[in-house]
């Protein structure tokens, strides 16, 4: 894979800046420090705590914060779990209201992360000095100074092993009629990441002659999402999936479980930013510099991409995923999109 840059929508923006409404700033009366990253520091210190909204997996959400709080026992680390459907409309609500609760906001729809960006609306400019480090690469992995790559995920092929013994080695060798009913997909409703992912499949594998067609043809079996997907896998209630994330994870419980990174391989990054609204403006300062060091990374790679090298627990370096196309997946093109699932898959 190989990164591109992407242009804002026009009205994607403009949508950002309606919902955002006139609320700004913090809302616990702690300020943010305008000084040394040891007053930073100090101030986070003092408020003791911090609030992490994201889509990433809970398990790494939970390693992450056992990580964070043994190197800062003075600030308690609590996160909040959901879809891009669940939280970035909280982040818009506290923004509109002025009335925050999270402080650092981390998702997987690139759309809005760049979006927003770009507004200045959502987020403040990070401060850290661990976003200064070489091999983070601050400029393929920072936006306009405040929302910044964080992770990454990539899509695998993935099988039940007690039920098909010999694995998968191609897109292709989903598309065989002894899994009918027995392939789990992805509902791509409000998910822009997961629209893009449907059309790079179509475009790129089975030779680009329509595998959504093939594959519907075979009467797949829905689910909300990667995890829930994975979870079916490893009980045996469905033999293959062409979506889920790479089951390193599953694999170390002893779930019989294969994947396979195919040669074509669909990825997303994950970004992140300290909100405006955060009561706490300094631990999210601290947490979000915390995120892209050695040991927050490592917490937060396992069966993820990493965006530092080295990374033990990585299944891919996050710089190298290349950005969704932003610009050509309009409201109208995800509408006609989903459209077409439907009438595929329901």
């Amino acid at each position: 894979m190989t990164r591109r840059r992407t242009a804002i929508g026009a009205a994607a923006l403009a949508l950002l800046l309606a919902a955002a409404g006139c609320g700004s700033g913090s809302t616990s009366g702690s300020a943010p420090v305008d000084g040394t990253w040891d007053e930073v520091l100090a101030a986070a210190n003092e408020e003791g705590e911090v609030l992490l909204y994201s889509t990433q997996h809970p398990e790494n959400l939970a390693a992450l914060k056992t990580a964070f709080e043994a190197e800062y026992p003075e600030i308690t680390m609590e996160f909040v779990r959901g879809t891009d459907v669940e939280m970035t409309p909280r982040v818009e609500t506290e923004q509109q209201t002025g009335r925050g609760e999270g402080d650092v906001h981390m998702l997987s729809d690139p759309r809005w992360a760049l979006d927003a960006a770009a507004s200045g609306t959502f987020s403040t400019e990070v401060v850290g000095p661990a976003f200064d480090q070489p091999a983070y690469d601050r400029a393929s992995s920072v936006v306009e100074d405040r929302m910044f790559l964080t992770s990454g995920a990539v899509g695998v092929l993935a099988w039940n092993e007690d039920q098909v013994p010999e694995g998968l080695e191609t897109p292709e060798d989903l598309l065989d009629e002894r899994f009918r009913g027995k392939i789990g997909i992805t509902d791509p409703a409000g998910f822009f990441a997961v629209v893009d992912q449907y059309l790079f499949l179509d475009e790129n594998w089975a030779g680009g002659d329509e595998f959504l067609d093939e594959l519907a043809e075979l009467e797949p079996r829905v689910y909300p999402g990667s995890l829930a997907i994975a979870q079916a896998l490893a009980s045996g209630e469905i033999s293959v999936t062409p979506m889920t994330h790479p089951l390193v994870r599953e694999q170390a419980t002893g779930a019989p479980v294969g994947w396979a990174l195919p040669e074509q391989a669909w990825g997303t990054p994950w970004y992140s930013h300290v909100l405006q609204t955060a009561p706490h403006p300094n631990a999210a300062q601290v947490l979000a510099n915390f995120m892209v060091t050695p040991a927050g990374q490592e917490a937060l790679s396992t069966g993820y991409a990493s965006v530092l090298p080295d990374t033990e627990s990585a299944v891919y370096q996050a710089q190298d995923i290349a950005t969704p196309n932003v610009e050509g997946l309009t409201p109208e093109r995800i509408a006609e999109f989903q459209a077409r699932w439907e009438s595929l898959y329901r």
